[in-house]
């Protein structure tokens, strides 16, 4: 008899940086930067497989080994710029099976993101309060779990400025899990138009506004902003400064006079630059709250 041939177990690489807790934020969006799918931070008490030592270690997770490369590459060429970053100590490793991408998981229960909101992944269940709205969310390979402080900042900001749409629709640029758009309609908007640069968002969102009984007022695809029609009362954009900067005429030209601009994935000491890059189109500061290093920014459009 024939012995069944068995197909290779998948093999995930992962790219593992040493460095000072007070970076940790910087260098994770570095790693996103460069193409990681996931950056998960260890300390002392989590670090395993030999790593020691006082600082916090990165591990960003790759699609492919030649991204993990490339990666790799890119901060050793950082390392040769600014001696200052030689401790970072890059290294590859890979994982065999695919048990680990459902570990995450045990740490994400039900939480509170906003004043009467509370988010709840589908494998948890959780009693409403009087009062309460619960959405349930899958973030799948998306961004947006709603834990990060720069999704919370800007689920806060929606619930301080909901009369600005209710009935209307938002815009969500970069929607990630499509997190702040089903917030948004939470909070009273009649609908979401969310876009994305990445393919695989679109059944995610669509597959999270379904469980929550909102899938005829969400439409998400991933045209570019700068084909994007309209104008909204509200556009969102949680995604990174270095990439917000350049988008400043693209995004303000999408925000309704007297309209509202949010924006996230700021780190405090980026908050000038942003700023900076968005007034001369008429954007005024209304808010900027903080959260730990992370700020967001919020403009209304003369």
């Amino acid at each position: 008899m024939t012995e069944p041939v068995l197909a290779p177990e998948p093999r995930f690489p992962f790219l593992l940086l040493d460095v000072a807790a007070e970076e940790a934020d910087v260098f994770s969006a570095a790693l996103f930067e460069c193409g990681a799918d996931g950056v998960e931070e260890r300390d002392a008490t989590t670090l395993i497989k030999g790593r020691t030592g006082d600082k916090v270690t990165l591990v960003g997770s790759f699609e492919t080994m030649e991204e993990a490369e490339m990666a790799r590459e890119s901060f050793k060429s950082s390392m040769e710029e600014d001696p200052a970053l030689a401790a970072m100590n890059p290294v590859l490793e890979v994982i065999v099976g695919d048990a680990w991408r459902d570990a995450w998981k045990v740490h994400f229960r039900p939480f509170a993101i906003g004043p009467g909101i509370v988010i709840r992944p589908p494998w948890e269940t959780y009693e409403a309060k009087a009062g309460e709205i619960v959405l349930e969310l899958e973030p799948g390979r998306a961004f947006g779990t709603g834990l990060h402080e720069t999704t919370s900042l800007v689920a806060g900001l929606l619930c301080n400025s909901k009369e600005r749409f209710a009935g209307q629709e938002i815009l969500d640029v970069g929607t990630g899990s499509g997190i702040l758009a089903l917030i948004a309609l939470a909070h009273g908007a009649g609908k979401a138009r969310c876009t994305d640069n990445d393919p695989d968002v679109v059944d995610v969102v669509l597959e999270n506004a379904g469980r929550n009984g909102l899938g005829d007022r969400v439409v998400v695809d991933t045209t570019d902003i700068k084909d994007v029609a309209g104008a909204y009362p509200v556009v969102v954009a949680n995604i990174e400064a270095r990439i917000l900067i350049p988008m400043a005429a693209d995004l303000t030209a999408r925000v309704a006079k007297d309209g509202l601009l949010v924006l996230s994935g700021i780190l405090v000491p980026q908050k000038a630059d942003v700023i900076a890059a968005y007034a001369p189109f008429g954007m005024t500061v209304v808010d900027a709250p903080e959260k730990g290093e992370w700020i967001s920014i919020a403009f209304t459009k003369a």
